[in-house]
């Protein structure tokens, strides 16, 4: 492989992202990554607000006062880079190698963040005078707890009665090339922690116990085979899988005295996470179960449908790339779920996630550019 250099029209946006990248902001550290953020923003007249809640930085950034609101959201936290054996570059030294950049968090999601800036950069030098706001929610909290990011923020926002009206997350949505997926929804997320309960003894007297995994069985088929509902038009049909289950001493001659079992709905907005736990009460009561069981609300779901914010976009990635975007609400989840829920429109558009989470994650450098010329453009189609 060649080590090549950017276009100069291309230097701006990536050398922002090498910056960021050389941070090694592991969640939920942001290793200065929003100071440097900030400082570029406030060039632009932005108003810095820094909210660090606990363990996490959080960075509300915004130029002007009045309404509509465009919020661009984001991370700044990674993941860790995992065995460093396995980097071709040291994860935190980012560089260009045939085009594309390489370090943790080129594609998830500090090319985003850098593409961000540059393009509000640009934005508001042609249009100091644009309508609106502009916004930055900036957390560290994404890739780990989720509990003192994003939806701290928005609690805070709340409580003053600041709201955003439109939001573009820049999350990784696309699948094979720039902009041909953008996800304007996501599915709700809901994991069921089951303590099947029984009665432990030896094997070879099953009579003098009550094996917890035989009983649980049915009722855990049953629940796999379920049809939850059909889905929608912008949703597939809600999905229930079994992530962990475990029950024993190890020993092949004790019969556990419990069973644990961990599993999650993925679930559209045909159903609620109300009605997905009454149904599975009723079914382990059904099956006649000694059992606990607490849960986990993990999101929401969400969806935007035609507006002027998902028009905008379609239109930015159209007039930018030429490609006819696929809105999509696949995928995990992300810090969407707990904007939506103000009244928010959300979209989420980044570059091609092929090498998230991965060792040696990468993005094309001309995506990166590309990238800000649609950021540009969308606040331009609904700032202007």
């Amino acid at each position: 492989m060649n080590q090549s250099k950017a276009p100069f029209s291309q230097r701006d946006v990536l050398a922002l992202a090498k910056e960021l990248i050389a941070r090694p902001s592991v969640t939920p550290l942001d290793e200065g990554c929003q100071q440097l953020m900030g400082d570029r923003l406030k060039a632009c007249n932005f108003n810095i607000e820094s909210m660090v809640f606990e363990d996490t930085t959080n960075m509300w950034a915004r130029r002007g006062h009045q309404e509509p609101v465009f919020c661009f959201a984001g991370h700044t936290d990674v993941v860790p880079a995992g065995d460093l054996n396995r980097w071709h570059t040291p994860p935190f030294e980012p560089v260009v190698i045939d085009d594309h950049l390489y370090g943790r968090g080129a594609a998830d999601m500090k090319g985003s963040l850098a593409a961000m800036v540059v393009a509000t950069e640009r934005f508001v030098a042609k249009h100091p005078d644009h309508k609106g706001s502009i916004a930055f929610l900036i957390t560290s909290d994404e890739e780990g707890s989720f509990i003192n990011g994003t939806t701290r923020v928005i609690d805070t926002l709340e409580a003053r009665n600041e709201k955003i009206t439109w939001s573009l997350v820049g999350e990784p949505s696309s699948t094979h090339k720039l902009g041909d997926i953008v996800k304007n929804g996501r599915r709700g997320s809901l994991t069921g922690h089951l303590i099947v309960k029984g009665v432990q003894g030896h094997v070879a007297y099953p009579h003098l116990a009550d094996n917890p995994i035989h009983k649980a069985a049915p009722a855990l088929a049953e629940l796999s085979q379920i049809v939850w509902d059909q889905g929608n038009e912008f949703f597939p049909p809600t999905s229930f899988q079994i992530a962990n289950i475990n029950g024993g001493t190890g020993a092949s001659n004790v019969i556990p005295g419990d069973l644990k079992v961990m599993f999650n709905f993925r679930y559209s907005t045909e159903v609620t996470a109300e009605i997905l736990i009454e149904r599975v009460i009723a079914l382990l009561d059904k099956h006649h179960l000694d059992y606990d069981i607490d849960w986990t609300f993990n999101g929401l779901p969400f969806l935007t449908s035609n507006g002027p914010l998902l028009d905008a976009t379609r239109n930015a990635i159209k007039q930018t790339t030429g490609i006819d975007t696929d809105p999509q609400t696949s995928g995990g989840t992300s810090d969407g779920r707990f904007i939506a829920p103000t009244g928010a429109q959300v979209i989420e558009l980044g570059p091609v996630n092929a090498t998230i989470h991965k060792v040696n994650e990468s993005v094309n450098i001309d995506d990166l550019e590309t990238l800000a010329l649609c950021y540009e453009k969308i606040l331009e189609n609904l700032l202007c």
